[in-house]
């Protein structure tokens, strides 16, 4: 991290790792105290102390970084967003996807109650790790002989989930890059498969797994379509945390569960026929720059978010002065030392932050050689 980045992110970093501590001590007292007797009302209270964490993240996106998300959507979609359980579908197309359904969240009320399927290694992440354990993200390990009952089994918990909540689930299973799109191309081409030219495969069998639990409880599916415009720099962590802006554009469409065919086999062709659509449509974005069979929605810049940082901001100063007048901390070589040693720990950890949402150091692509003499390929497994 050059220095000038870290003047900037260093301060951010600071802000965020203490007021995730206290959320997390919160979190973690609520969960004990409460949980035992009354579920619900843990997860409602959980839902409320989360949010203010998560009202951090998208501080940077709208108010920091000044990123502009533009939502093409329609009417019926827009009105029901945040009123309903639904499971959320979306390309991952850069590395701050998940923080833009995160504004579409907040946006739509339901911050506090969004989940997603994650990478079992995510819940060890220092503060944002331990929150979204608290809040029952589910974890998985990316080895369908382990994850199919934990998938089940957390899902089946969300059943008398008292608030709507949105459950993200990426299904191309990892970010894309062009070395990923190379290698899906090279699949789908060895068994006449669509050969996709802006997105991934999807991996259906979460999918299929999570359609086929939900049903009774989750009435929706939102379907994501996230595009960068032309001549824009992609979005990065690190490019939030120095401030500088881009553009997102997505299309947000609502599919009734009820709507979706009754097999499983039925139900995983659904999921591929969605990203053969998604693949047409990004075609008609990079030649219009826009989603034209969509009606191009004002999010807005709520004043939440800013009110919140703003709050943490002036909390957190307040109570390390006050700390510090009392312990006299910096007035010796051993309390200099100790707090250049947190300065330094919160450099490290912001760096592993922003280094864990890059794309290239995401799932490696898996090149799916064409089927010689009846063999099965890694990829068809994963199918």
């Amino acid at each position: 991290m050059a220095i000038a980045a870290a003047v900037t992110i260093v301060p951010i970093g600071l802000l965020f790792f203490a007021s995730g501590l206290i959320v997390n001590l919160i979190q973690a007292i609520i969960y004990v105290t409460i949980r035992p007797f009354s579920k619900s009302i843990f997860r409602r209270i959980n839902r409320m102390v989360a949010e203010l964490l998560w009202l951090e993240l998208v501080w940077i996106v709208d108010w920091w970084a000044g990123v502009k998300v533009c939502l093409y959507t329609d009417p019926e979609t827009l009105e029901m967003m945040g009123k309903e359980h639904a499971l959320v579908i979306a390309n991952h197309k850069s590395d701050i996807d998940w923080l833009i359904g995160w504004v579409f969240a907040q946006r739509s009320g339901c911050l506090g109650s969004t989940l997603a399927v994650m990478k079992k290694s995510s819940k060890y992440l220092p503060v944002i790790g331990w929150s979204m354990w608290f809040s029952e993200y589910l974890f998985l390990e990316r080895s369908w002989a382990k994850d199919e009952t934990t998938l089940k089994l957390g899902l089946e918990r969300l059943k008398d989930y008292p608030q709507p909540f949105w459950l993200a689930l990426f299904v191309e299973g990892t970010r894309f890059t062009q070395a990923k799109l190379l290698a899906a191309q090279e699949y789908a081409s060895s068994l006449g498969l669509p050969v996709p030219r802006n997105v991934l495969i999807p991996r259906t069998k979460g999918f299929v797994t999570s359609v086929s639990q939900m049903r009774s409880f989750v009435p929706a599916i939102i379907d994501m379509t996230v595009a960068l415009p032309k001549d824009t720099t992609p979005p990065t962590m690190l490019r939030l945390f120095k401030g500088q802006s881009s553009v997102i554009h997505v299309k947000v469409k609502r599919h009734s569960m009820k709507d979706l065919p009754e097999s499983d086999e039925a139900v995983a062709q659904w999921c591929k026929d969605i990203f053969v659509v998604k693949d047409d449509v990004l075609d008609k974005h990079r030649e219009l720059n826009a989603f034209p069979d969509s009606e191009l929605v004002d999010i807005g810049r709520p004043l939440k978010s800013l009110v919140v940082v703003v709050s943490w901001a002036c909390l957190i100063v307040f109570g390390t002065f006050k700390f510090l007048q009392w312990s006299n901390l910096l007035s010796s070589w051993k309390g200099l030392t100790f707090a250049g040693v947190g300065l330094a720990a919160v450099t490290v950890l912001m760096q592993i932050l922003i280094q864990f949402s890059q794309a290239d150091r995401s799932t490696r692509a898996k090149v799916a050689p064409a089927r010689s003499n009846g063999s099965t390929s890694v990829q068809d497994k994963q199918q």
